[in-house]
């Protein structure tokens, strides 16, 4: 009977991403082909509203999101969800990995959000890759950099990758970029504090495939409640990469000691 109930729920929850889907896709492929600035940066945002409302993950946001400047947001990673969680809060776009560009759903999703795809193993798409963040950053536009390089079981921050922000910063063609520390943690299930036994639920990490996880999220019904912590933000020709690398990830590493204990 509890198998019966959570396939019905995971249906019901793949009903609504698909219909909300069938509506914002269209509408965000027009405004991108168009060039409707307001339409394409706005409505990814109500998107991964609803989307984090269907799948149970409620957001709370800690210090000022960047508003209309550019900005390379330095985050720790912990599962899929993050994507939504943090589009939800302001518009941005991601610098992800290649293989996300191929997933299926998710690579759509993160294409209509004007991700841009770093494939780390063909030098010769460098200058590409660099003149879509340097035109991002030029446009006053913030983008998301997880700067672990992959994603963690939640409960502590892996390393910052000093290169992978130093990259960006030269992709930016000497333009002057903010760099704003983030952190998402997740801090309760069903409005208790979450702790390492329940943390792979939602943390997606190590060789935990896709598609299981996804799915036994949408089943169970559960609720989760997402903190996203901004820092203070420094401009990027005030400090070094690794200073500035290493500023992001002692905020990240705070901010989860801080939820984690108040949680």
């Amino acid at each position: 009977m509890g198998n019966l109930r959570g396939n019905l729920r995971a249906w019901s929850r793949i009903a609504a991403l698909t219909a909300i889907t069938l509506v914002g896709v269209p509408v965000q492929w027009a405004a991108l082909r168009v060039g409707a600035r307001p339409v394409y940066q706005r409505l990814p945002v109500l998107f991964h509203r609803l989307v984090c409302r269907i799948i149970g993950v409620r957001v709370q946001v800690q210090g000022k999101p960047p508003r209309g400047q550019p900005t390379l947001l330095v985050s720790n990673h912990v599962s899929w969800a993050d994507i939504t969680a943090i589009a939800s809060v302001t518009p941005l776009s991601f610098i992800a990995k290649s293989e996300v560009g191929g997933w299926p759903v998710f690579g759509t999703f993160a294409r209509l959000q004007r991700s841009v795809f770093v494939d780390r193993a063909r030098r010769s798409a460098t200058a590409e890759v660099n003149g879509a963040i340097a035109r991002r950053l030029a446009d006053n536009e913030a983008m998301v950099l997880f700067a672990e390089g992959t994603t963690g079981e939640g409960m502590r921050v892996l390393p910052f990758r000093s290169a992978l922000v130093g990259a960006v910063k030269d992709a930016a063609g000497g333009q002057p970029v903010r760099l704003q520390p983030m952190c998402i943690c997740y801090v309760a299930r069903n409005g208790l504090p979450l702790g390492r036994d329940g943390l792979p639920r939602i943390a997606w990490y190590g060789d935990m495939d896709l598609a299981p996880h996804l799915m036994d999220l949408l089943r169970s019904g559960d609720r989760y409640e997402a903190v996203i912590s901004f820092g203070e933000p420094v401009t990027g020709d005030d400090v070094n990469r690794k200073v500035a690398t290493r500023m992001a990830e002692d905020f990240a590493r705070a901010s989860v000691r801080r939820l984690r204990r108040s949680s």
